[in-house]
């Protein structure tokens, strides 16, 4: 019996975020391994268990460590630099934002997990803001 190669999907990856969080990506899985990063990454904010200034891992070091190409974790860090959820400072590093999670934050990163999710189940988005619409007991438009 032979070893799997490194193009076959094998037993989900996992790497430890900022000293104690751990990530895992399943390459089984029918959700992209970018999506399965990005939201875990999320959830661990809103969650607190990543708090304001944990050091994430380098691009490199995670992609490694998960079996992922580096410009899928690239593109990771880049949405959630863009959704204000990390910063990044060159060589410094990736970093969660400062900004903390209070109650407003916490509805803005639940709502992007809420939209990634959507977008997984293939949803339209004017359904998808028809359900949170009832889930609020307001009347859709």
């Amino acid at each position: 019996m032979t070893a799997p190669s490194a193009t076959e999907p094998s037993e989900p990856r996992s790497a430890v975020i900022a000293g104690s969080f751990v990530v895992r990506v399943d390459a089984l899985s029918r959700t992209p391994a970018s999506e399965q990063l990005r939201v875990q990454v999320l959830g661990a904010v809103q969650r607190g268990d990543l708090v304001a200034g944990a050091q994430l891992p380098p691009v490199r070091q995670l992609a490694d460590e998960l079996h992922l190409a580096p410009n899928t974790v690239a593109k990771v860090y880049r949405e959630l630099e863009r959704d204000e959820v990390v910063v990044t400072r060159g060589r410094n590093g990736t970093s969660i934002a400062p900004t903390g999670v209070g109650p407003e934050r916490q509805a803005q990163l639940a709502a992007l997990e809420y939209a990634g999710r959507v977008r997984e189940l293939g949803i339209h988005s004017a359904r998808a803001l028809e359900i949170v619409a009832e889930a609020l007991g307001e009347p859709s438009a």
